[in-house]
């Protein structure tokens, strides 16, 4: 049983007025809890987002269970886009930077860099500049003060 902690719609956000049905969306899945839909402004085709019906800013705020059900979800709809675009992968990332509701994107993956930053792709597409690895001192302190509680 689901135990989602209650967040109000709000009627300026953009993803609240989907779920609600304000907003018309292609809708790929839907049940008490969440809302699948194609992006409108897609990666490529296919490219679908997974929000929380309910409103929460950042995806690290979803309460476990309910960030459990996107992935469920999204993991549906990989499935289902790795045969009908027949790719060998399928991307899900949460990014968070235009709509300030937490979703996730799925995308199938017809190019290995489709969800790279471009600032690796300086060169071209087919030209992937690995970022360079920080010294190992430093990689030691950032794990350090990640797992303190």
């Amino acid at each position: 049983m689901m135990k989602v902690k209650v967040q109000f719609m709000t009627t300026s956000c953009l993803f609240c007025r989907i779920a609600s049905g304000e907003l018309p969306a292609h809708r790929l899945y839907e049940d008490a809890y969440i809302l699948a839909f194609l992006d409108l402004h897609p990666i490529r085709a296919g490219h679908a987002l997974v929000i929380p019906k309910a409103h929460h800013v950042w995806f690290e705020d979803l309460p476990e269970d309910l960030a459990t059900r996107i992935t469920t979800c999204a993991q549906r709809l990989a499935r289902r886009m790795k045969v009908f675009y027949d790719v060998e992968r399928v991307a899900m990332l949460y990014t968070g930077i235009h709509v300030p509701h937490a979703h996730a994107h799925v995308v199938p993956m017809h190019h290995v860099h489709d969800v790279t930053s471009q600032a690796y792709l300086l060169d071209g597409i087919d030209d992937y500049v690995t970022p360079p690895q920080l010294p190992v001192a430093e990689m030691e302190e950032i794990a350090r003060q990640l797992r303190e509680e």
